[in-house]
C-alpha cells in the first residue's frame, strides 16, 4: 500500500509490501506527474533504467490511480490510518513496466468512525511481481496478499487511547517452491497520532523451507515526530 505513514509496526517484512524496484536512500532519475482531482489521484512517470537495480537499462514506466469513495484524501503523502479523522473507502492500483516485465499491486483501505467514537479499520493489498521487483529469495516471479484489521478504542486513558491490530500475510514464489506466512499483532498506545505513539508488537514469520528458519519477535517501539 502506497502510504507514507504506515498503520502497523513491522512494515516491509511480509514479502509483499513495497516490492517495487527503488534506489536505497536515493531518488530514481526520471520525470513524473502527480495530480489530485478531489477524490481521484493519478500519477505517471518514466525513469532511467540504468539508475535502478533491475539489471536492465530500458526505460521503466510507472502509473497509479486511487479512488476515494467516501472522504477525500488531499495531498501527496497519505496515512495508513487517520484515527477517526476521516471515513475512508479507498481503492488503488499501481503498475511498473520495464522490458516486458511488470510489478503490479492492488490495495484497499476502509476506515469508519463508529457511533461510540471507536474506529474500525480494514486494509488489504495484493501484489504480483512478474520479473520486476519483488523480495530477495523469491526468484523472479512472486505474488502475495495481506489482510489487516484494527480497532481504536474511544475512551481516553491518561494522555492517549489504546488500539489493537492484527495482520496476516501470505507470499509465495512462482517458480522455486518458496512460501512465507507472516502474522503480526500490535497493541498500541496512541498519544498524538503519528507524532507520538508507543507500539508493542508480536511478529511470527514462517517458511516452507529449511533454507530460511522460522522466527518470531516481540518488542516495543516508540515513534516521536516533531511537526
Amino acid at each position: 500500500m502506497v502510504r507514507f505513514y504506515a498503520h502497523h509496526w513491522a512494515v516491509y517484512t511480509d514479502g509483499i509490501q513495497n516490492g517495487h524496484p527503488f534506489v536505497f536512500q536515493g531518488r530514481d532519475n526520471g520525470v513524473a506527474y502527480w495530480g489530485d482531482f478531489n477524490k481521484i489521484k493519478i500519477s505517471v512517470g518514466a525513469f532511467d533504467g540504468g539508475s535502478l537495480p533491475t539489471g536492465s537499462t530500458e526505460v521503466l514506466g510507472a502509473a497509479r490511480i486511487q479512488i476515494n469513495f467516501w472522504d477525500a484524501e488531499s495531498g501527496y503523502y497519505l496515512n495508513g490510518t487517520y484515527y477517526g479523522g476521516k471515513d475512508l473507502l479507498s481503492l488503488g492500483a499501481a503498475t511498473q513496466v520495464q522490458d516486458g516485465k511488470t510489478a503490479t499491486t492492488i490495495d484497499f483501505l476502509m476506515e469508519k468512525k463508529l457511533p461510540n467514537n471507536g474506529v474500525v479499520s480494514i486494509e488489504s493489498e495484493y501484489a504480483n511481481y512478474n520479473g520486476l521487483g519483488g523480495y530477495p529469495g523469491y526468484g523472479p516471479k512472486s505474488e502475495g496478499a495481506y489482510l489487516l484489521g484494527s480497532y481504536f478504542f474511544p475512551k481516553q486513558v491518561g494522555v492517549g487511547k489504546f488500539e489493537v491490530l492484527g495482520k496476516y500475510a501470505i507470499a509465495a514464489s512462482r517458480g522455486p517452491n518458496f512460501r512465507q506466512n507472516t502474522a503480526e499483532v500490535n497493541f498500541n498506545y496512541v498519544i498524538k497520532e503519528f507524532n507520538a505513539r508507543v507500539m508493542s508488537y508480536y511478529l511470527d514469520t514462517r517458511f516452507n523451507t529449511l533454507a530460511k528458519p522460522n522466527e518470531w519477535k516481540v518488542g516495543v517501539g516508540l515513534q516521536i515526530q516533531i511537526p
